[in-house]
């Protein structure tokens, strides 16, 4: 395979990564939460999409319409439920990480007692269908996924930029305590990132639901190649969400057209551990001095 077919692959495929990791980024840039339920919930809104599609028979694409705000409202649920009482803990960061951890196991129980262990998968016409620009071979399904994520990310930027809440939020992911003092209301600004950083899960779910044969269990590899684009990019930086995932997904195609894809997972684990290693703070991070 050619130089700029691998290429292009890794392109499509990294923005589809980055607007999975961007709801995770955003939910620690603003809470300090690392969200461990974050793939979970990517799952369960596939499995909305999947019945969406089986039973109704509604695009994939389209049933984002659906996952959005169903997620939107469950992550605000949960945020003001769960999170509120773990404020005042001067082990906040550990205790969420706990509370998300404990959130996955949850998650993924429900799932296989509902819905069994069995791989899923949507299946619409273009998510088998391709086209050749020149000598380029290009899958539409992918290319769809690429438009819509590039879409909501463009949205999601143009919201943290343009308005007033935005403003707020970006405020309170720069400093929490400044942002408070100045009368944003951080606990409202908290509850309402959580809700967007689940509506991105599930436009994410919706879209992995045809590109990506899933089950309950699979919350715990995605998990894990979220955090990598995210440490790579640098905890809270959206941006460095982005750049990351663009980076691996594109590193991640070499190394399935040269070893194999067995081997792919590798290229995400072993940037986690250089990046932990050189530079913890990651390529847009901030090195946070005691």
């Amino acid at each position: 395979m050619n130089f700029v077919q691998v290429l292009v692959l890794g392109l499509l495929l990294g923005g589809v990564y980055s607007l999975m990791a961007s709801g995770l980024t955003l939910l620690f840039g603003v809470m300090r939460v690392v969200n461990l339920a974050h793939a979970a919930f990517i799952i369960v809104a596939a499995y909305i999409a999947f019945y969406l599609f089986t039973l109704a028979d509604v695009d994939p694409v389209l049933t984002i319409v659906v996952t959005m705000p169903v997620m939107f409202m469950l992550g605000v649920v949960m945020y003001l439920t769960l999170f509120p009482r773990l404020e005042s803990s001067e082990r906040y960061v550990e205790m969420t990480v706990l509370l998300t951890f404990g959130l996955a196991l949850i998650v993924e129980g429900l799932l296989t007692f509902f819905f069994t262990g069995i791989f899923r998968s949507t299946r619409p016409e273009y998510a088998t269908q391709s086209f050749f620009l020149w000598d380029i071979f290009i899958p539409k399904g992918q290319l769809v996924a690429l438009g819509i994520s590039l879409v909501l990310l463009i949205g999601l930027w143009a919201f943290l930029m343009f308005t007033k809440t935005g403003t707020a939020i970006r405020a309170t992911m720069q400093n929490r305590t400044a942002a408070q003092l100045v009368g944003v209301n951080v606990r409202r600004i908290s509850a309402l990132s959580f809700g967007v950083g689940m509506a991105l899960a599930g436009a994410s779910g919706s879209l992995l639901s045809y590109l990506f044969p899933f089950f309950p269990s699979r919350h715990w590899q995605w998990v894990a190649i979220l955090l990598s684009l995210i440490v790579l990019g640098g905890l809270g930086s959206l941006k460095g969400a982005v750049v990351g995932a663009v980076s691996l997904a594109v590193a991640a195609a070499f190394v399935t057209d040269i070893f194999g894809p067995t081997w792919s997972p590798v290229t995400f684990f072993l940037a986690l551990f250089l990046v932990l290693m050189v530079r913890p703070q990651g390529l847009y991070g901030k090195v946070v001095r005691i």
